[in-house]
Parts: C-alpha cells; structure tokens; sequence
C-alpha cells in the first residue's frame, strides 16, 4: 500500500487525517478509535529503513507485524492518537454512536489540527466542522486509514490482555472479547462479568 489516495488530496488539504476504529463486532470491552496525520507528500519507499511499507489493513496482518508497525507509524506520523469509549456508554448509546464518538475522540485529542478527514467506511457522525469523506473498506486502500487501524486495533488488544487477567474464566487475551464458541461456553458457564456490553443478545445462548 501506498500514499497515492492522499496525494491527489494533499495539494489542497495538506493535513490529512486517516480514521478508523476497532472493537464494533465483540460482546465485550471498549471500542476503540485512532486517527493519524502524516506529514505532507509522505511516502513510505523513502523510508526503506522501516517496515511501513508492508502496512495494510490491520485485519490482514499478523499479530507480531501489527506491533512491529506501531512505532514505525507512531515515530513517522506528524500527529496521531487513539481514544476509547467504554462499555456502559456503548449500552446508553449503542455501538454505533459509540464508534463515532470514538473516531471523534481520537480526532479531536489530535497534536494538530486536521484540514480534511478520512474515515474509514460509510458512516461518520462529525463533531467539528472539519471536511471529510468516507472510504468503504478504506483500511485496505488508504495509507493513512491502514495506520489508524493497526494504532486502534494493537491499543484494543493490549487492554483486553489486561482484562483477561482481571478475569481470568473468559479468555479475553485469547479472543478479546469476540463470540468465538469458547468466549460463548465461558458466558453460558459464568454468565456476564462487568466487562460485557449487555446490550448484545447472542442466539446461541438463547437471548433475543
């Protein structure tokens, strides 16, 4: 993956800012957002010392490559953050809005301010009156977007290690939280601990 979305962007909005979350599918913990602004006319073949050339949809990268891409991005970026929303506030507001809140939280707690927004999807909710666009499966085609994953979705699976070891019958350092059939066997053993968003009904537990 390369700049070469940003590009045709950068001659008029030359801090662009890649927007993505990760947490929207779990039955348990925070989702989690982050944004990146790189620096303007950026490319990652002129960086041949780091591995950002092999950034790509989080989704699509190994565990160990997404933590090896984390300081690259983080040491690279001219402004990046990353933003939490938290389990009683998906249930209030559900998880979309929840999500949006996210991406705006990372947005906003930005070192600069951001001429124009890319947001990963189809769907954004702005809080400030700042330019932006949509990009349906945008953590695949936009270098920006990739790196807000990969800042996201490492963030989200450090805290859900944590959680594991908080409580230990769930195994949420094995799926961090997702409906795999051992995170749905824990629940139907031990019912839901204070980390689960209670607003999700799962079938195979005989919820509707």
């Amino acid at each position: 993956m390369d700049t070469a979305y940003e590009y045709s962007l950068w001659h008029s909005s030359p801090l662009l800012c890649g927007v993505d979350e990760a947490g929207r599918g779990p039955l348990a913990g925070p989702v989690v957002a982050a944004a990146v602004i790189f620096p303007q006319w950026f490319r990652p073949e002129d960086h041949p010392g780091t591995i950002l050339g092999s950034l790509d949809d989080s989704k699509k990268l190994s565990p160990q490559k997404r933590e090896a891409l984390v300081p690259a991005i983080k040491s690279h970026a001219l402004a990046w953050s990353v933003a939490e929303v938290g389990v009683e506030t998906i249930d209030e507001i559900n998880i979309l809005q929840a999500a949006m809140l996210a991406m705006n939280r990372a947005v906003n707690s930005l070192a600069a301010n951001p001429d124009y927004l890319l947001i990963d999807g189809n769907r954004f909710s702005p809080d400030l009156p700042i330019p932006y666009e949509t990009v349906v499966r945008g953590d695949g085609k936009v270098f920006s977007i990739a790196a807000a994953s990969v800042l996201a979705k490492t963030h989200r699976d450090r805290l859900m290690k944590t959680y594991g070891a908080t409580w230990p019958l769930y195994g949420f350092e094995r799926h961090f939280g997702y409906p795999t059939g051992e995170h749905i066997a824990a629940i139907r053993e031990h019912g839901r601990c204070p980390l689960h968003r209670r607003s999700f009904r799962v079938s195979r537990l005989g919820e509707k």
